[in-house]
Parts: C-alpha cells; sequence; structure tokens
C-alpha cells in the first residue's frame, strides 16, 4: 500500500451558529442559586488599618536599631514611610463603619417612604462623604402592570435614616411593548 492509496479524511462540518453556546460563570447562575446573598460588612476596612500600623512600627523599629549605625537600605525615609503608613492607617479606622441595616432592611424602610405599593425593586449599597459612609440605594417601582410610578431612596446603612429621596410618575413608555406590559388597546368589531 502507497502513500497515494491512502483515502482523505473527511473534512469537518463547516460550524454553525446553532454550535456556539455561552454559559454564565457559576457564580451568577441563578439556577444554582442557594440562598440569600450576605453582603461583606464595611468594618473589615479595619483589618488593613491595624495592618499598617503594625507596618509602621516595624518601619520605627527597624530605624531605631540601625540609628547610629551609618545604614546603607535604612535611612530617614522609614520615618516617613511610617507617618504615611499611621495615616492611612488612622482613615481605614475611621472609615470602618459597622454595616447594621442590610438590604431588606433598607427596601422597607425605602417602600415607607415613597408611600407607594412596590412591586420590583433594586438595591445597591453606595458611599458617601470623605469617611465613606455606606449607604443603600433603592430603585423602587410601583406594582401596577406596567408601573405607573418610580422612586429612588437612599438609605444609611450605619443607621437606617433616609438620606434623600425621590418619587415621580414614571415617564416610561410601554405602548410599543407587546404582551403583559402592552396597555389594553380596543379592537375594532
Amino acid at each position: 500500500m502507497t502513500d497515494d492509496d491512502e483515502t482523505p479524511e473527511p473534512a469537518e462540518p463547516p460550524s454553525t451558529d446553532e454550535h456556539v453556546t455561552d454559559a454564565l460563570p457559576e457564580d451568577l447562575d441563578v439556577r444554582a442559586y442557594v440562598g440569600p446573598y450576605l453582603f461583606p460588612n464595611n468594618n473589615r476596612r479595619r483589618v488593613p488599618g491595624y495592618l499598617y500600623f503594625g507596618v509602621a512600627a516595624a518601619c520605627v523599629v527597624a530605624w531605631l536599631v540601625t540609628r547610629g549605625n551609618d545604614p546603607v537600605l535604612v535611612n530617614d525615609g522609614f520615618v516617613w514611610a511610617a507617618v504615611g503608613l499611621v495615616l492611612v492607617g488612622v482613615y481605614h479606622l475611621l472609615s470602618g463603619f459597622d454595616l447594621d441595616v442590610d438590604e431588606q432592611d433598607a427596601l422597607v424602610i425605602a417602600t415607607k417612604t415613597v408611600g407607594f405599593p412596590v412591586g420590583h425593586a433594586s438595591a445597591q449599597m453606595g458611599w458617601r462623604g470623605l469617611r465613606s459612609r455606606p449607604t443603600w440605594r433603592i430603585l423602587l417601582y410601583s406594582a401596577e402592570n406596567p408601573p405607573l410610578r418610580r422612586g429612588l431612596v437612599l438609605v444609611d446603612g450605619v443607621d437606617g435614616e433616609v438620606v434623600d429621596w425621590f418619587a415621580e410618575d414614571n415617564p416610561e413608555d410601554w405602548s410599543d411593548v407587546e404582551g403583559d406590559l402592552a396597555k389594553p388597546t380596543r379592537k375594532a368589531s
């Protein structure tokens, strides 16, 4: 048998869009939902603050130990680095608020604030001010289909106070949507 007698391999069929699939990462797949999401607490910011204090102390100790020996690698820059690390550490301690209001509590507060029955709502964590105080941003739509009103409420994540809010008639036009959201139209008989 020679090389000329071999039959060529069949070519792969051309790829089509039917063979292309897209999948969500496991952490975004809602079918694998196992329970409510617990938003991380802001007081975790204190941990790096204490670490900065520890590194600053090590810098000062290294500077003090080698101070009279004419060191090559340790100089007065270690003191300035320690001062900077202490300042950053203080900021981390001051901005490490305890998050006492979760998104469900914030949604209840926002619902009471806007004064209409809520259908769909969304909660997002934001931070405000120089000390990065945690604040929930709650976007609310009324319970009608389509929603007639919408509102935005900012709820403080530390004490649950309403920082700011507004509600308005929903300016979105749903007339060109088919299905449940379409406004009923009369058919001519």
